[in-house]
């Protein structure tokens, strides 16, 4: 099994319910040679009881003693997860360079400042207008932050929804999705192929649970080669989920390689 890039414990990420421990045994089972552990950190993140941020001091020295523990079983990559809005750009980026890290992903799980993994009245928005909204925010993302290695899941706005033919495309919002692709070529960063999205677009009955082949065809065509895999694992049996579909689906594309990072190096492994 190739590198699982994205993946979240109980100890940092406040929405996570598996310990390292239980991590660490997944990827082991499963035959995986190292794991980015990437937890979640939200800037000035809407008010919904929770705290989004942790020390990061805090979380270097438990991953010393986690490497410690583990280093001779399993490879650990320190990573992280960003929440992006408008205007913490600048303060992610500042934040970033606060600790050693291997991998820096950033994601967008807000939409006009509501997270609708609870508030769903973005759905009722014309899903070509939702989703044109939702790229060109991801665009931004990826034009304005520069400390990174990793777009992730970019098709993350809609897992939740409740239109089952909601599938992001290409076609949607070609614009936003080239914007989105330059950024990322040009500053030679990843694309992340997020394999709980297949899974729960899967499990929730969608038309379609693979990426939109325009989507992907664009991508290549643009000359974006730099691909990784994450399973966003955040509780117990989700490690690596729908791992070999994806592998297999990319290759078809052409892709013979998938990318991890180290101290925000590329390295490459065969599919």
């Amino acid at each position: 099994m190739i590198t699982d890039g994205h993946n979240h414990t109980k100890h940092f990420s406040v929405d996570a319910g598996q310990t390292i421990d239980e991590l660490v045994a997944q990827a082991k089972a499963k035959g995986c040679p190292r794991i980015g552990i990437t937890e979640h950190y939200e800037i000035d993140y809407p008010p919904d009881g929770l705290n989004w941020m942790f020390d990061i001091n805090e979380y270097n020295e438990a991953f010393k003693t986690w490497r410690e523990k583990f280093g001779s079983e399993i490879e650990l990559l320190m990573g992280i997860e960003f929440g992006y809005q408008t205007h913490v750009a600048e303060e992610i980026d500042k934040t970033a360079e606060t600790a050693p890290f291997d991998v820096v992903l950033l994601s967008n799980h807000l939409f006009r400042g509501k997270d609708f993994y609870v508030d769903r009245e973005c759905y009722d928005i014309p899903k070509k207008d939702l989703h044109k909204e939702y790229i060109g925010i991801m665009a931004e993302m990826c034009e304005k932050c520069n400390n990174y290695d990793v777009a992730a899941h970019y098709d993350y706005i809609n897992r939740y929804s409740p239109n089952k033919d909601s599938f992001v495309l290409y076609e949607d919002c070609p614009e936003e999705f080239d914007r989105f692709f330059e950024a990322l070529i040009t500053k030679e960063k990843a694309l992340e192929i997020n394999t709980k999205s297949i899974l729960k677009h899967k499990e929730g009955g969608f038309s379609q649970y693979l990426p939109d082949p325009a989507i992907i065809n664009r991508y290549k065509e643009m000359g974006g080669n730099l691909i990784c895999f994450g399973s966003d694992s955040h509780f117990p049996g989700t490690f690596g989920v729908c791992f070999e579909t994806a592998v297999e689906y990319m290759k078809s594309f052409g892709f013979k390689e998938a990318v991890y990072f180290k101290q925000h190096k590329p390295y490459f492994e065969a599919l």
